[in-house]
C-alpha cells in the first residue's frame, strides 16, 4: 500500500520506538515526568515562549487555547477553511460556548483587509469578538505557507484591537521549512501556538501548546477539564523529542516528493492541478466532473493499493510523509492514470463524508 491519505498514517521509526522504550518517566500531573518537562521546555524555547503544556491531540491543544482566551458568548475569527472551525467536531461551541465567525479569503489565509469591519461593536445583543485564529500551513487552503510579514500585520492589527492571537500550527515545521523563517519568528506573532507531533513529524500521538506562564497555567487546568490528565506521558513525549531532533530537516524530502507528485499528476488526463501551488507536503487536485468524483477515484485507487483523501465533490488530497519514498511517487501516479483510464464513475463509494487532519 502506498498510503497518501494523510501524514497522520505515519508509524514510529525503530529509532523512535527505542527512544520511547528507554524514556525516563514520572507523574506528569504532579509535574514529575522529566521527559515531558524537557519537551515542554524545548518547545517553549524554540517558539520564544515562557512555557508549554503537552496534550493528547491537536484538537485538544487548540481547544485548550480557545478556552484560555475566551469565555462563553465570545466569538473567534477564522478563515472559512480553518481546521478549528470545520474539523474539530464543533468543539468551540460544545466545550466553551464560543461562536466561530468564518471569513472567506484565498489560500486559507487572512489579511488585515479581510478582518477590518469584522469586529462586533460593544452591544449586549452581540457576541464579543475576542480571538483571531490562523493556521500554518493552511491545510484545506492547499497546504500553503503563511508569509511571515502577513502574520506580523495581522498580529499588529489584532493586538491594537485588544484581540488575542492563536496559531493552529499543526504542520508548523512544514511551514518554517518551506517559508524560510524560524519557529521563534512565528511565535512572536501569537499569544499561543499549538504544534501537532503526529503528522509530518511521525509520532504516534501528541500535541503541545505554548504561551505565557499565565496562559499555560490556565491551559493545564483546561486540559484536566477536557479529560487530558496525563501520568507517565514521557513514553510519548520521548517520541516528540526524538522527532524534533531528527525529523524536522527531513521534511524538505516530503516537499520535494510532493512537487514531483504534482508535476507528474499534471500529465494525467482528467486531472487538473497547478504544480506551482504545491508548497509543502499537501497536494490538492481536481477531477474532471464529467469523469467522476474524488470519492469514486479514491475507491478505484484502492484496487491498485494506493490511498488518497477525497474531499467534497471533485477535490482530492494526497499527502507525502516519512513513510513515502521517492520511488513511490511514479507508482502512485501510474495508479491514478490507470484508474482514470478504466473509468471511475461506476465506482461504489463507502459511506462517510470527507475528512481532514
Amino acid at each position: 500500500m502506498i498510503d497518501l491519505y494523510s501524514d497522520t498514517v505515519t508509524r514510529p521509526t525503530p529509532a523512535m520506538r527505542q527512544a520511547m522504550a528507554s524514556a525516563v518517566v514520572g507523574d506528569d500531573m504532579m509535574g514529575e515526568d522529566p521527559t515531558v518537562n524537557h519537551l515542554e521546555s524545548m518547545v517553549a524555547e524554540m517558539l520564544g515562549k515562557e512555557a508549554a503544556v503537552f496534550a493528547c491531540s491537536g484538537t485538544q491543544s487548540n481547544q485548550m487555547a480557545l478556552r484560555v482566551h475566551c469565555v462563553p458568548g465570545d466569538e473567534l475569527l477564522i478563515n472559512s477553511t480553518g481546521h478549528i472551525g470545520n474539523y474539530e467536531g464543533g468543539a468551540p461551541a460544545a466545550l466553551s460556548g464560543i461562536t466561530v465567525r468564518h471569513i472567506t479569503a484565498p489560500n486559507g489565509f487572512l489579511e488585515v483587509e479581510d478582518l477590518r469591519g469584522q469586529l462586533a461593536p460593544e452591544d449586549q445583543h452581540l457576541c464579543r469578538t475576542r480571538l483571531v485564529c490562523l493556521e500554518n500551513t493552511a491545510n484545506a487552503g492547499g497546504g500553503r505557507v503563511y508569509p511571515l510579514k502577513q502574520m506580523q500585520r495581522v498580529a499588529e492589527w489584532a493586538w491594537s484591537n485588544n484581540l488575542k492571537m492563536h496559531l493552529d500550527g499543526a504542520r508548523l515545521f512544514n511551514a518554517t521549512t518551506a517559508g524560510g523563517y524560524s519557529p521563534e519568528d512565528v511565535g512572536q506573532c501569537f499569544d499561543t501556538v499549538s504544534i501537532c507531533f503526529s503528522k509530518g513529524l511521525g509520532c504516534p500521538m501528541g500535541s503541545i501548546l505554548a504561551g505565557s506562564h499565565d496562559d499555560i497555567r490556565q491551559a493545564r487546568r483546561v486540559r484536566k477539564i477536557f479529560g487530558g490528565a496525563l501520568r507517565q506521558a514521557g513514553i510519548i513525549a520521548a517520541a516528540a523529542v526524538y522527532a524534533l531532533e531528527n525529523h524536522v530537516t527531513r521534511l524538505a524530502d516530503d516537499h520535494r516528493n510532493a512537487q514531483q507528485l504534482a508535476a507528474q499528476l499534471s500529465a494525467v488526463d482528467g486531472i487538473c492541478i497547478s504544480p506551482k501551488d504545491v508548497e509543502t507536503n499537501l497536494v490538492f487536485f481536481e477531477i474532471d466532473k464529467n469523469l467522476g468524483t474524488s470519492a469514486q477515484l479514491g475507491s478505484a485507487l484502492s484496487e491498485f493499493d494506493v490511498r488518497m483523501s477525497p474531499f467534497r465533490g471533485q477535490r482530492m488530497r494526497a499527502v507525502t510523509h516519512l513513510d513515502v519514498e521517492a520511488e513511490d511517487i511514479p507508482k502512485a501516479v501510474d495508479a491514478v492514470r490507470k484508474a482514470m483510464a478504466a473509468g471511475i464513475r461506476e465506482q461504489r463509494v463507502p459511506a462517510g463524508g470527507p475528512h481532514s487532519e
